[in-house]
């Protein structure tokens, strides 16, 4: 392991030790990847770790025989490789002890604590031994049970202690991630389970498992994109809000930060450094939008560290065939779920439609190249829009005809709606994309082009007929919008403030409604299936699974 410069080597800290001794994945995630995310569990344990956290470092002091207590003492090790930051170290009688606090009960093995946390608190030890001072024990303290528990470090436990060291570094070397657990009880509770997505991983690879995939991350993400769209308003923070002000400086909206997963400026809107500053460190994005919708900017502070993933991405993009592989399965899931939309709402039974669009997702994953993808995706697009309108209740005023699918700019209010939705989608794979590690704007089936996010647009080409057509149907269909909702601006037509505001209530609406996974078989939402896809993709492009499974919907 190197630095950056390629010639320093790298300390792995002992807590990251611990983590490659309870799953190797979950080190590689965590340590390579830089891959994080909490969960309720380690809410819980840097809680209980505040004290030593919040404080100012220290170093033990010089004489050990007088007794002696010090916090966050941090130490390193040439010869290991390791450093540590103890919570607690005490001395007595010439000897010292380094204490590691935990958040939960005492188990009831017989070493007294877990493997993963034995070989932490030997790592310790070792530290203290290397840096001068006599150690022959560590202790724990369980908050939970108020108990501790002392630990001797015997030879056996100093050698799987370095042998959990040597594995560490191993892993570390590897150019993709260790393969998943299968059906381990340890996902339940592993705050990456929603990252690294183990039996459904598991599943598409073809390993074997007498059990279905389960549920391990939410169904559904609490955290909401936060939009700003009043002409004139400023976005700033206040202790851990994001608060909005209008043109008059009054305050119209708190949002705590923790229910925030992006915020989207709509126009002409001021957003002060000290707000993206703030959401920059917490990793969420700040999108920028034209009023129209038209997705202009993106920004998530220093972006993810994946360099590997990227790297995997520009090479494949650069072999033309599996750049076409990737589009055939684009393509493919699009007309496939074209094909569901039409199947579910048109009230005539149109069985030649249903064939026709049918042979185009069987065309189109025998595609031989891009040119004649593209005709096949051409083909289905007309037929679908063809039928399109009929999926509308009439409107004795006119406003909702639809006869064919048009845009730069909309010409009536249908191609209004479908056209925003379809920013909103952008958008929000856009964030996905960012989130997992991609570079947005390297696709294989939308061609490079300055300022489009062409990896965005492939990976929504599954969910334009099920997700973006299926709310402007809805908001048309139960009279959410009305003619009063768009503005004519020479031959376009675009929404104006009150029509996107209830367009967004029913776009947040659709990405919180929970689907049963076709492949995995429990219930999400779409705003979740979105990161898994993306994460899917990685998992493909990174050698993990031999294809990328394309979201396609019964």
């Amino acid at each position: 392991m190197h630095d950056d410069m390629g010639d320093v080597a790298v300390s792995l800290p002992a807590r990251i030790v611990n983590e490659a001794v309870y799953c190797p994945r979950l080190f590689y995630l965590e340590w390579v990847d830089r891959d994080f995310d909490d969960n309720h569990f380690t809410v819980e344990g840097r809680f209980v770790h505040r004290r030593v956290d919040d404080g100012e470092p220290t170093t033990p002091l010089a004489d050990p025989d007088v007794p002696w207590k010090a916090r966050s003492v941090e130490l390193s090790s040439a010869e290991l490789g390791v450093t540590g930051k103890i919570d607690l170290v005490e001395a007595d009688g010439g000897e010292v002890m380094p204490v590691e606090t935990k958040r939960g009960k005492a188990p009831d093995v017989p070493e007294g604590a877990y493997e993963p946390e034995l070989v932490q608190l030997c790592l310790y030890g070792l530290l203290l031994r290397e840096a001068g001072y006599q150690v022959t024990k560590g202790a724990f303290w369980f908050a939970a049970s108020r108990q501790r528990v002392e630990v001797p470090f015997t030879d056996q436990l100093i050698a799987r202690t370095k042998a959990a060291v040597a594995l560490a570094k191993s892993v570390a070397e590897q150019k993709v991630p260790p393969p998943p657990l299968v059906a381990s009880p340890k996902c339940i509770g592993c705050s990456l389970s929603g990252l690294c997505l183990p039996d459904e991983t598991n599943l598409l690879a073809g390993v074997p498992s007498t059990e279905p995939p389960r549920p391990l991350l939410p169904a559904r993400d609490d955290a909401q994109p936060l939009y700003v769209q009043e002409v004139g308003a400023r976005v700033g923070v206040s202790g851990h809000c994001v608060t909005v002000k209008d043109s008059e400086g009054r305050k119209v909206m708190d949002a705590p930060l923790v229910d925030v997963s992006h915020l989207v400026v709509m126009g002409n809107v001021q957003v002060s450094t000290q707000a993206l500053k703030e959401l920059s460190t917490r990793g969420l994005p700040v999108v920028w939008l034209s009023t129209g919708g038209w997705l202009s900017g993106l920004l998530d502070g220093l972006g993810h560290g994946q360099v590997a993933l990227r790297r995997a991405q520009y090479q494949a993009a650069d072999d033309p065939q599996r750049a076409l592989s990737l589009a055939r399965s684009f393509v493919a899931a699009k007309i496939a779920n074209a094909r569901t939309m039409l199947r579910r709402n048109l009230e005539a039974n149109s069985p030649g439609l249903m064939l026709e669009l049918a042979q185009l997702v069987e065309r189109a994953e025998a595609a031989e190249n891009l040119e004649v993808l593209l005709g096949h995706e051409g083909n289905a697009a007309r037929l679908y829009f063809e039928h399109f309108g009929s999926l509308l209740v009439d409107d004795s005023l006119g406003t909702f005809d639809f006869s064919v699918r048009n845009r730069r700019p909309p010409k009536d209010a249908v191609n209004a709606l479908l056209s925003f939705c379809y920013s909103m989608l952008t958008k929000d794979l856009a964030v996905a994309a960012r989130l997992v590690g991609f570079d947005p704007y390297l696709g294989f089936l939308h061609q490079p082009r300055a300022g489009r996010f062409s990896l965005a647009l492939d990976v929504m080409e599954e969910f334009r007929p099920i997700v973006a057509d299926s709310v402007v149907v809805s908001v048309i269909n139960t009279k959410m919008v009305g003619p009063s909702d768009f503005i004519r601006r020479g031959v376009g037509v675009t929404l104006n403030a009150e029509g996107r505001k209830k367009v967004l209530r029913a776009w947040e609406r659709r990405l919180s409604e929970k689907v049963t996974h076709p492949v995995f078989g429990y219930r999400v939402s779409y705003r979740r299936i979105f990161e898994m896809q993306c994460r899917l993709l990685a998992r493909h492009l990174r050698g993990e699974l031999p294809t990328y499974p394309a979201f396609t919907t019964r």
